[in-house]
Order: structure tokens, then C-alpha cells, then sequence
């Protein structure tokens, strides 16, 4: 759970939490009062990691209603799940897997994502994921799908700063090029986070390190062709001490407002 952060006379003031919203479905007593408290001080944006949009079978009734059930306490401006599949046929993958950039796969999230939208009224933004591979089928060039997608579903988008870096340098795009042709004005909020690098040279987000420099670079350009809402730093492991932490939260907001992006 993370956000932006204003400072003032009695110290960092929080304007949003983003939650995982599956950590919060078939909670047990104590994580349920965790939420009420939250919900208590702060907005809370529910992220959601397994509704599986992409999936051509649908989507699965028994998940979708608990979900809708957490949106419907939350009541948020928006939440955001992952432009991926996590589910195909009767098996259950255990990770998020990219779509093929195809016009069928544009076809199946906008079919789920209108049936999520007879539960769910809050508006829906989807996050660019990591891709380990282009999908056999992909006929589109990413910034094409990208705004097909988002055009037949009606959604906004969730920019993962981050999993841009980490995609363009590990199947050598150019980020000036994606930036260009990429339907900016679907932004509604960003994530950023420190990325780690394999033995074999592969880019991997990693959500327990601080965030790397060319992150804050690529946020920077970001920044000056987006309007985002607001950025949500996502460390949610070796959490180190806790001003490390809001530093790069206002290194964030400090870039937002140097381009007018929010107060």
C-alpha cells in the first residue's frame, strides 16, 4: 500500500492507498477490522491481481462477486486490475501472463470487461504488465493494441513506469518511439518501483528495492505528456526505514508538480 504524500506541520499527510484487493477476499476477522481502519483515514484504490480480463473463456462468477463486493465498501474513484491473463481453460497459471497484441485479444477483454461493468460501476484502469516474451499471435505493434484496448473496452490506464523501462530494454524498443505512438491521454495514474537484473542480463521488477535512477528518468517524460491523478510507489517487501520510503514518495510528487500535474 502506497501514495503520494504532502508534507505539512505534523508530518507527511497520505492521500490514497492502493490495497490488493485479493488480500482482502475471504479475509479472516482481523484483516476485515485492518480495513475498516484504513478506510476510516484514507481513500483506498483497490488492485486487483486475478480477475484474469484477457481470458477468452471469461471471467469467473465466484471471484468476480467478492470483488464487486470490495469495490461496492470501498467505493473508490476508480480501481485497476492487469491488462493479462492469469487463468486458461481449467488451469489456474499462479502469475500474470501477456496478452498476444491481436485484435481477438482486444476483442475477449472488451466482452469481460463490459460483464465486469454489470457489477462493478466504478471506473476500471488497466496496468501495462511485464512481458517475458511477445505471445505467438501478436499482429499489432504494443501502442496499437494498447489503443484498441482501451478504446472498445472504454478504460483508463494504469502506466507502470517501471515495467515500460524493464520491457523496452529487454526486447530492445525504443521508449522515445512507444512514448510517441502510445495513447497518452488514457493515463490515469501511474505505479513505479526498482527493477533488479538477472544472470542472464533480463530486467525484473522487483517490489523490495528503491527505485532506480532511469525509472526517475523515464517518470520525468512521463510526467511532461501525461496528466495523471496521482503515482503509487509499490514496496510492499524489505521495507527499509520508513523516511526512506516517503522520500521517494515526494521525489515523486515533486516531479508531478513541477509539470503542473497535481497540488
Amino acid at each position: 500500500m502506497n501514495s503520494l504524500v504532502e508534507p505539512n506541520s505534523d508530518g507527511p499527510k497520505v492521500d490514497f492507498l492502493e490495497i490488493t484487493a485479493d488480500h482482502y477476499l475471504d479475509a479472516p476477522r482481523w484483516k476485515l477490522a485492518e480495513l475498516d481502519a484504513l478506510r476510516e483515514r484514507f481513500i483506498l484504490i483497490p488492485h486487483a491481481l486475478d480477475l484474469s480480463l484477457g481470458s477468452a473463456e471469461g471471467i469467473k462468477d465466484a471471484y468476480l462477486d467478492k470483488l464487486a463486493a470490495l469495490v461496492e465498501l470501498l467505493d473508490p474513484p476508480f480501481w485497476s486490475e492487469h491488462l493479462a491473463f492469469t487463468k486458461a481453460g481449467s488451469r489456474e497459471l499462479g502469475h500474470l501472463a501477456p496478452l498476444p497484441f491481436s485484435i481477438e485479444a482486444v476483442d475477449a477483454v472488451a466482452r469481460n470487461v463490459e460483464f465486469v461493468r454489470r457489477s462493478i460501476r466504478q471506473p476500471l484502469i488497466l496496468e501495462n504488465i511485464t512481458c517475458d516474451l511477445i505471445m505467438p499471435g501478436s499482429h499489432l505493434p504494443e501502442t496499437v493494441f494498447l489503443e484498441e484496448v482501451f478504446s472498445a473496452a472504454d478504460c483508463g490506464w494504469l502506466l507502470d513506469v517501471t515495467n515500460l523501462h524493464i520491457n523496452s530494454r529487454n526486447h530492445d524498443r525504443s521508449i522515445s518511439d512507444f512514448l510517441d505512438e502510445a495513447p497518452l491521454e488514457r493515463v490515469v495514474q501511474l505505479h513505479y518501483v526498482g527493477f533488479s537484473c538477472s544472470k542472464d542480463g533480463r530486467l525484473i521488477d522487483n517490489h523490495g528495492v528503491a527505485v532506480n535512477e532511469e525509472v526517475w528518468q523515464l517518470m520525468e517524460r512521463v510526467l511532461k505528456r501525461t496528466s495523471p491523478k496521482g503515482a503509487i510507489l509499490e514496496r510492499d517487501q524489505n521495507l527499509p526505514d520508513f523516511p526512506e520510503i516517503i522520500g521517494e514518495v515526494e521525489k515523486a510528487r515533486n516531479l508531478g508538480k513541477e509539470f503542473g500535474r497535481w497540488g
